[in-house]
Parts: structure tokens; C-alpha cells; sequence
């Protein structure tokens, strides 16, 4: 089957995450400057959030360009990758009411790690569907970024229980490094 309904479906859950994280923003109780500035830990972490999401749409819309067609494994991965990220909203919610704790801060990277580990099963997947010889199995090779990224995402886990901070910080690495799509498989 063609990648045309799998890509439709995937828009549209990813922009229901993107809507259910922004409702992870409440309205200050105060009009006032101050109030708003309180609201800054959970904005930066949506910011996180939205452009994580964000990037994955993007570079699943690349992917589905890549890929001539998919099968039951492929949609089932991919379903996978969605679960994940479907996640997002509770973790962006309860690590902005609780920035810098610990257990927050695990599982917010790791809803992110397991979300990048589902998106390289996805390629694998689709790589196993289309033959070790195709385009795509070609342009990602060995796929460095991608282990780079889950690498990171693992020691965010660990740092978590340590120094939260250090977590952030990986995270924003990974965000930065996939903030162009990736150039492998995008026209």
C-alpha cells in the first residue's frame, strides 16, 4: 500500500500532541507582569515539546517521501512512534509544574528517549520492507545522528537522577542537532 494514509494519519495525531501539550498552559490566576513570568518553566518546556513533536513531523514527512510503500509492520512501528509521543503532553505538564525534580525529569526524557528509539524501528522497519539495497537504507546508512540522539537521550535519563539540569541541557543538544531535517532523506 501506498504511504499516503499512514503519512494522514500521523499528521493528525501529531497535531492533536501539539494541541493537548499548549493546553498544558494555564492562564495566570493574576493580571499581572509577575504571573506571567511564573508560567516561564512551563513555557520553556513546551517550547521543548512542541518543537520535538514538531521535528518529528517534519522528518516523518521526509521519511514517507523516502519510502515507495509500507506494510502491517511498518503501520504497526509506526503506531509505535505515535504511542510515544503521545506521551509528551503528561510529561511536558508534570515537568513544568515541577522543574528540576528528579522523577519528572526521567520521564519526560524518557518518553523522549523511547520516542527516538520507536522512530529508528520505524526506519528499520521500513528498511526491512524495502530491501537492504533501497534509497533509504543507502541515504541513512549507518545513521549516526540517530544513535548520537538515542545516546543522549539515555545519559539525560541517568543525569536526571544526578543533576536534572545536565538532562536539559542534552535535551536541547538533540533538539538543535535535528532542528534542519535530515538532509539524508530530505529532497
Amino acid at each position: 500500500m501506498t504511504t499516503a494514509r499512514l503519512e494522514a494519519f500521523t499528521d493528525g495525531v501529531m497535531a492533536i500532541i501539539i494541541t493537548i501539550t499548549v493546553l498544558t498552559i494555564r492562564v495566570p490566576a493574576d493580571a499581572t507582569f509577575s504571573s506571567l513570568i511564573s508560567l516561564l518553566p512551563i513555557f520553556l518546556i513546551y517550547i521543548w515539546s512542541f518543537q520535538t513533536v514538531g521535528i518529528y513531523w517534519n522528518n516523518h514527512h521526509h521519511l514517507m517521501r523516502a519510502t515507495s510503500s509500507v506494510n502491517a509492520g511498518v503501520m504497526w512501528t509506526n503506531l509505535h512512534l505515535l504511542f510515544w509521543l503521545s506521551l509528551i503532553p503528561f510529561a511536558t505538564e508534570w515537568l513544568g509544574d515541577h522543574v528540576g525534580e528528579q522523577w519528572p525529569t526521567a520521564v519526560y526524557c524518557a518518553v523522549l528517549l523511547f520516542a527516538a528509539v520507536a522512530y529508528e524501528m520505524l526506519e528499520r522497519a521500513i528498511i526491512r520492507h524495502q530491501g537492504k539495497d533501497s534509497n533509504l537504507a543507502t541515504a541513512l546508512g549507518n545513521d549516526a545522528k540517530g544513535k548520537i540522539s538515542v545516546l543522549c537521550y539515555v545519559l539525560s535519563l541517568v543525569t536526571a537522577f544526578i543533576y536534572p539540569w545536565i538532562s536539559y541541557a542534552l535535551v536541547v543538544a538533540v533538539i538543535v542537532t535535528w532542528f534542519i531535517p535530515d538532509r539524508r532523506v530530505a529532497p
